[in-house]
């Protein structure tokens, strides 16, 4: 029997304690950056006055740890634990949308955690990282629009703007955004004892 075929699969997937750690500082530190953009971003709504529904666009800051999480520790469930710890972490600081937020970092989580899944884990093209974070942008805005109802001034064709603009922001800023952070910190040495390490010799479309 091969052993090293037999047990490739499952190394792969297994959490080491750096995984943890490192992916645990993402979140934490995302969280942070949650609670920071919960109480600046509405200076800018005056640019969104003229169509409320594209205040979405900025909604990728929200959706970003799912996407580096999944990019940089590249094993089951980091989607999700970024996404889902950032939220708390933004809760507890104190968040204006209160304990709404585990619930949105869980759905948020899980739209991108679906994409990687899709890809077995094993492939973490600037491709994939779009459409994880199109994705999570989707699952992010139909919460929103349509679970939580968040806009009930809204009309139907409004909501669906609101929800194609979250998946706008997700793509650019949580998927094109995510994609170049991982590789400039591979660039540094800073994930050489990660799975990632070599992202920045990663073909972008391989």
């Amino acid at each position: 029997m091969n052993t090293k075929l037999t047990t490739a699969p499952s190394v792969r997937y297994t959490w080491r304690i750096v995984d943890i750690v490192v992916a645990s500082v993402i979140a934490v530190a995302s969280g942070v950056i949650f609670w920071a953009w919960n109480t600046t971003h509405h200076l800018l709504d005056f640019l969104f006055l003229a169509f409320p529904p594209s205040s979405a666009l900025l909604a990728g800051m929200w959706l970003f740890p799912a996407v580096l999480g999944a990019l940089i520790i590249r094993k089951p469930g980091a989607a999700l634990f970024c996404e889902m710890v950032a939220a708390v972490v933004s809760s507890l600081l104190g968040s204006e949308y209160g304990w709404t937020v585990w619930v949105s970092g869980l759905v948020q989580g899980l739209g991108a955690e679906l994409v990687v899944a899709l890809f077995l884990y094993r492939h973490w093209s600037l491709p994939v990282s779009l459409l994880a974070g199109l994705l999570t942008g989707v699952f992010g805005g139909v919460n929103d629009a349509f679970v939580f109802a968040w806009f009930p001034e809204y009309t139907a064709a409004m909501k669906l703007a609101y929800v194609a603009c979250m998946a706008v922001s997700g793509l650019v800023i949580a998927g094109l955004g995510s994609w170049a952070l991982t590789r400039a910190l591979s660039r540094t040495g800073a994930l050489s004892a990660l799975a990632s390490k070599r992202a920045a010799q990663e073909r972008a479309f391989g």
